[in-house]
């Protein structure tokens, strides 16, 4: 398999794991793999998740062989009886499992030096199909193999992320690097507080003139969303030129909503801006219970700018840390625009922070009334002198109304920094 061969290089991904399939474990391997994939050109067709027998293998197999140059199959070559990938392998390819005395030595070693001793099912692990060339686990005991067979190529590594990239790294990356002659060129543009549909509509002129080889796409979240252009090409540069272009258009018509380029973490974005603009930011929060202040840290360096934060999720503690008056929690309940307001100057008058956001609302699944329903959440946003506030109408699930709150918050904060309100 070379360049010569075949320009357009596509592979597919099968993940090997009941895990997988009942949601035991998150399949973070496929995300990374395609990542490093991407950068040397060659696209991922597919992920295939399949169980841990034989059927299921085999079945993975030939839906992925079918429809790519490269098959890359992760789990299954542990010692234990539910790890197939090997048998399977023999099987599909009709050849026999023959034992490998120098992995077996390989593994001898490794446990020696810990001061452990191999089982029996450590050393069935090394019988290994006929055809297969192992590529050696820095990182373990389960080597990886690979097996070239009708132009097509097979690489069988361990699910365990850490030995997969140690084994994709050394090996299989290096491997494939020349084997594809398309470079494929992304530009994303970060937005928040505007959905798909608007974005969509306020650039669908831009989008109609993009050229066949640069696709658009939109990738929502809560309160923020992702445009991303794609483009396939022989010339990197005039095709990296290209992208450059359409997405300096695409951030100029979407200027309010743009906050960064390319996956930068809105947390960072918002830092970098509090750092431009010399101030110090500070939260009070309730129902959010301190996500928007772990988001805020989340970011190294954020103790330039952040100065702290104060959670008051029952009425004394918002009298007492935050000085809402007892009177103003009666008489308009703890999810109002008033309490919020004071939410917000007791916070500021306690930290000394320059700008603050206050937040408290139902998050539910409980608590709604007929005039506060689950949903319900008012935010204040400001400094000493000027103050907004907003309220939202969410959803019944708690863990949306958090997170979108969350993002919310932020944007609240980075829009009264840029005068906007």
């Amino acid at each position: 398999m070379s360049k010569s061969e075949n320009q357009f290089m596509k592979a597919s991904i099968v993940t090997i794991g009941d895990e997988i399939l009942i949601g035991q474990i998150i399949d973070t391997n496929s995300a990374w793999i395609g990542q490093q994939l991407n950068k040397i050109g060659i696209e991922i067709h597919e992920i295939i998740s399949v169980k841990d027998t034989m059927d299921g293998i085999r079945i993975g197999i030939n839906q992925a062989a079918a429809v790519s140059d490269i098959v890359l199959m992760t789990g299954g070559l542990g010692p234990t009886k539910d790890d197939l990938t090997c048998e399977a392998l023999a099987d599909y390819f009709d050849v026999e499992l023959l034992f490998n005395e120098a992995l077996w030595t390989h593994i001898q070693g490794l446990f020696s030096q810990r001061g452990r001793s191999t089982t029996d099912l450590h050393k069935q692990q090394c019988y290994l199909p006929a055809n297969v060339a192992l590529l050696r686990n820095a990182m373990g005991t389960a080597p990886g193999m690979l097996i070239k067979s009708d132009g097509k190529m097979y690489v069988s590594m361990p699910g365990v992320p850490y030995e997969m990239k140690s084994i994709m790294t050394d090996h299989v990356l290096p491997l494939l690097a020349n084997q594809s002659d398309i470079s494929i060129v992304h530009k994303t543009i970060m937005t928040v507080g505007q959905g798909e549909s608007v974005l969509s509509k306020e650039i669908d002129d831009i989008e109609a003139t993009l050229p066949a080889h640069i696709k658009l796409a939109f990738l929502p979240s809560l309160g923020k969303v992702r445009i991303r252009l794609t483009g396939k090409g022989a010339d990197e540069q005039a095709l990296h030129d290209e992208i450059e272009t359409f997405g300096q258009q695409i951030a100029d018509r979407l200027a309010r909503y743009v906050y960064g380029f390319d996956d930068i973490p809105f947390e960072q974005a918002l830092g970098e801006l509090c750092l431009a603009k010399g101030v110090t930011i500070t939260t009070a929060e309730s129902c959010t219970g301190g996500l928007v202040a772990s988001k805020i840290v989340s970011i190294p360096g954020s103790s330039a700018y952040y100065s702290g934060s104060i959670v008051a999720y029952s009425y004394e503690m918002k009298e007492s840390l935050l000085f809402v008056p007892h009177d103003l929690l009666i008489e308009h309940g703890a999810v109002s625009e008033e309490v919020v307001s004071a939410m917000l100057l007791g916070v500021l008058k306690q930290t000394g922070a320059d700008v603050g956001v206050a937040i408290s609302g139902i998050a539910g699944p409980g608590g709604g009334t007929p005039d506060k329903p689950v949903g319900t959440i008012w935010l204040a946003c400001g400094n000493l002198k000027e103050q907004v506030t907003k309220r939202l109408l969410i959803s019944k699930d708690r863990r949306m109304n958090i997170e979108y709150t969350s993002n919310v918050a932020l944007n609240m904060v980075r829009e009264f920094l840029l005068g906007r309100y």
